[in-house]
Parts: structure tokens; C-alpha cells; sequence
């Protein structure tokens, strides 16, 4: 079994992910309200270990 933790995540592959559109990513990281993110040049980058260290701190409403 291999670590896809360190994945590296295009954000329409983290959309798929959180399963909200690509905008939304986008919208999230103009905000800067979303996971974790890097560019490299012109490209936009996630880490899948942090995206989903992200989303485990979000506040849950039960």
C-alpha cells in the first residue's frame, strides 16, 4: 500500500476531493478562507495530507 499523503493535487482534483466545484476552490484561495495552497509559476498546487488536515479542523456542527 503506498502514502498518497504527499500527493500533489491539482485544484480540480481537490474539488473533486471536498466534492465542491473548481470555482469554489478558487474563490476559497482569492479569499484565502480554503487549504493550504502553492503556486509554482503559473500553477496552482495542494498537498493532499494538508487539504485534509484542513478539513478535519474545521468546525463540526452536530
Amino acid at each position: 500500500m503506498t502514502d498518497d499523503a504527499g500527493e500533489i493535487l491539482t485544484p480540480e482534483q481537490v474539488a473533486a476531493l471536498l466534492q465542491v466545484s473548481p470555482r469554489t476552490i478558487e474563490e476559497w484561495r482569492r479569499t484565502r478562507i480554503g487549504p493550504p495552497w502553492r503556486r509554482m509559476g503559473r500553477h496552482v498546487r495542494y498537498l493532499r495530507r494538508e487539504v485534509l488536515v484542513w478539513f478535519e479542523e474545521l468546525d463540526t456542527y452536530a
